[in-house]
């Protein structure tokens, strides 16, 4: 499991949704995590969904927000963002279907474009209150006028919160659609509501009408309720197959984001099941107790040596304890099962560089190319390709390298720092070269329009 902070993908949605809202400070960049374990539990559980909702599944990107609040969103065209702490309160896997269908629905019904026009059109009523207010007071009329300006903000938030409630249900009924469609159960979506949300509704029916977003919560459930009744799944169980895999993503999940008490207190020594087995030698990791971590991993492989997470994880543990030499047949058994997962590649390049130094290095950029082509994103496939480039000696192609990852999180100044360096040194007409030049046009670009944004604001 890796995190790191992703501004790129979420900025533009995130932003929207703050002013939209709440008409709050900008947000800011979110702490996200890669995991190519819970990445693939995630996708098999969309993708039915997905197909269900006539979205093609390779076109929708699903990313892991590190945060304990339990929220899922779709921003910035077809991406999904799921909080770690949803999945971590979530008590079946179909609950945590019934929220990645309620969120396809947002993508399938084109919810975010349809919320920029109705904000732009909430913006106007507003502005028409201003206008009137301005004339109030040049008729003499300050008092109202300045109650007419002030009351502007409200009249955008309600005529857009409107809008927002309708969108909500939609997208709760959409989800029993695709939902029933696959054959699953809608009652993990009924669940959720009920026991994570309903308790805080008194809250939201206290709140100023303007700033309630979304339907209160029971009218929610008893919406599904009502739809779902007769429905011939609405008791159908998950499988164990979809069982099994919400069982270990949530191990992994506890064992990386909770302190170790917690994890053995969710998962005692008397617990020798392999997901607490799993958990427990996540956290035996994260406080460097290598013994027992390796002593939990060597159980688990031995059970299930066909398991390509199990062969990341240890390969991670040891990689990490400063054992990249015993990591590597590990990240190597791995990506053998699991061919072509970038997460892996990434994995098994960055063991062979520290392992086996420029010998590593030139066997570990294939993997990282092919990596690229997959994510042509991915921060970490960026960063170890430039420690490989550098342990080739191709200084010119690791700053390039380290341009792309700078450029892939938002971080345009150090961007075009790395690739104007870049490109002192590459020859010209080469595709190495142009892609610094377009580093630096670009990044430049963003640079400049942050500058007038803020200059404007």
């Amino acid at each position: 499991m890796k995190a790191s902070v992703i501004a790129k993908h979420i900025r533009a949605g995130l932003a929207a949704t703050a002013a939209l809202l709440m008409m709050a400070a900008p947000a800011h960049a979110q702490s996200m995590i890669r995991d190519a374990e819970i990445e693939d539990t995630l996708r098999v559980y969309t993708r039915p969904i997905l197909e269900a909702a006539g979205l093609e599944p390779d076109d929708v990107s699903i990313y892991i927000v590190n945060d304990s609040s339990l929220n899922a969103f779709v921003s910035n065209g077809q991406n999904i963002f799921v909080h770690t702490g949803l999945i971590m309160a979530a008590e079946t896997p179909n609950e945590i279907m019934g929220v990645l269908a309620h969120e396809t629905a947002h993508i399938a019904g084109g919810h975010l474009a349809r919320s920029r026009e109705a904000m732009g059109q909430s913006m106007s009523a507003a502005m028409i209150s201003v206008g009137l207010g301005v004339l109030a007071i040049a008729a003499g009329q300050p008092g109202a006028g300045a109650a007419l300006i002030g009351g502007s903000q409200g009249v955008a938030m309600g005529n857009f919160v409107r809008h927002t409630r309708v969108q909500e249900s939609s997208a709760d009924q959409a989800a029993v659609t695709y939902l029933h469609a696959t054959g699953q159960s809608s009652r993990g979506l009924l669940d959720f509501f009920n026991r994570n949300l309903r308790p805080y509704e008194f809250q939201a029916r206290r709140a100023p009408p303007y700033m309630v977003t979304h339907p209160f919560t029971s009218d929610r459930v008893e919406a599904l309720r009502e739809r779902t009744q007769n429905d011939e799944y609405i008791d159908r169980p998950d499988s164990e197959e979809n069982l099994r895999r919400f069982r270990f993503m949530q191990a992994k999940l506890i064992g990386f984001l909770q302190s170790q008490g917690q994890t053995l207190a969710r998962y005692p020594l008397s617990d020798v099941s392999e997901p607490a087995r799993y958990a427990r030698a996540v956290a035996y990791y994260r406080v460097s107790d290598l013994t027992r971590a390796r002593a939990e991993m060597n159980h688990l492989i031995e059970t299930d040596p066909h398991n390509p997470y199990y062969q990341e994880l240890m390969g991670q543990i040891l990689f990490e304890n400063g054992l990249a030499a015993e990591a590597l047949p590990y990240n190597r058994e791995a990506l053998d099962l699991a061919p072509d997962q970038p997460l892996l590649q990434v994995a098994l390049a960055r063991s062979l560089v520290a392992a086996d130094g420029r010998e590593g290095a030139d066997a570990a950029v294939p993997l990282l190319q092919a990596a690229i082509t997959r994510e042509p994103e991915n921060g970490y496939a960026w960063r170890e390709l430039a420690a490989a480039r550098e342990a080739r000696g191709e200084r010119a192609l690791a700053e390039l390298a380290s341009a792309e990852l700078n450029f892939s999180i938002g971080n345009y100044p150090a961007a075009v720092s790395f690739a104007e360096r870049a490109r002192r040194s590459l020859p010209r007409n080469t595709p190495s070269y142009q892609r610094a030049s377009d580093i630096v046009t670009f990044a430049g670009a963003e640079i400049r329009e942050s500058d007038d944004r803020r200059r404007g604001g």
